[in-house]
């Protein structure tokens, strides 16, 4: 996450030309997450919920994808498929070309600790472990040394600007705080798939600003993102947009200055 030197590499700007469409360029050899028309309905009947309706998506190394729409678009719904999480009523999801719905319920969680870091809403913080042992759970529960994951989950607490609170708990911890820990616990070790669900909201403009600049380093070193968000500025840090309204996915050829007309409905 940082260069030899120490330094985090500057914020890029808004990427030039336009974003490609919403379900990016074809599978590939080395695409990390594959979504073939996704399907998620819970319920069924008249009282079915359809959160997602038929929803495509490619993602490859070194590509941040931004997924914006209304509340109730789908977009929360997205990540968990993808991450693993939850399982599609229709349609697969790949990961590295491994179909999860091939995997058992160790063989996914094998997978989302060795290849997925997850930023969620509401953090999941363990209580009674301190910011440096959350960071460094992941990597030890897959079989990485204490010594080498507590060594790896300081580098990434002073990454997102918390090398001095390693030995906090999370209750002795502002809510921004809180939410770097969970972001440092997600880029820790070498995670191929980088699934952000609105990892901003609890930071102020200048720490949010840091931490897209983390993850758009990460991508940039040959990860593969997907980035929840309701905000046009952090959607600019993508190479391209995704725009979900009633779980349909609606591609974005506009600008990315123009996903403020997509979020007002006068977009295509």
């Amino acid at each position: 996450m940082t260069t030899p030197d120490g330094q985090v590499p500057a914020a890029p700007g808004p990427p030039p030309g336009s974003p490609a469409g919403a379900a990016g360029p074809g599978p590939a050899a080395d695409t990390v997450l594959d979504l073939r028309d996704v399907h998620r309905t819970h319920g069924s009947g008249p009282a079915a919920v359809h959160a997602l309706r038929g929803v495509s998506l490619t993602v490859c190394p070194g590509e941040l994808v931004a997924v914006m729409g209304p509340s109730g678009s789908g977009k929360s719904t997205l990540l968990t498929l993808a991450g693993g999480l939850d399982s599609p009523t229709a349609g697969e999801v790949h990961v590295e070309g491994q179909p999860l719905h091939a995997l058992d319920r160790r063989g996914l969680a094998r997978l989302r600790r060795r290849r997925i870091g997850y930023i969620f809403q509401n953090l999941n913080l363990v209580g009674s472990l301190t910011a440096a042992e959350n960071v460094a759970l992941p990597l030890e529960l897959d079989g990485t040394g204490v010594r080498t994951a507590r060594r790896l989950a300081l580098d990434a607490l002073t990454d997102v600007g918390l090398s001095e609170l390693g030995d906090r708990f999370p209750d002795q911890l502002s809510g921004g705080q809180q939410q770097r820990v969970a972001i440092a616990r997600a880029l820790v070790g070498q995670r191929r798939l980088v699934l952000a669900d609105e990892p901003t909201g609890a930071l102020d403009s200048q720490t949010g600003e840091a931490v897209l600049r983390l993850l758009r380093h990460r991508v940039d070193a040959g990860a593969a993102g997907i980035l929840v968000t309701h905000e046009a500025r952090h959607a600019a840090w993508a190479d391209r947009v995704m725009f979900l309204r009633d779980g349909v996915a609606v591609d974005s050829t506009a600008p990315l200055a123009g996903v403020d007309a997509l979020l007002s409905g006068s977009g295509r």
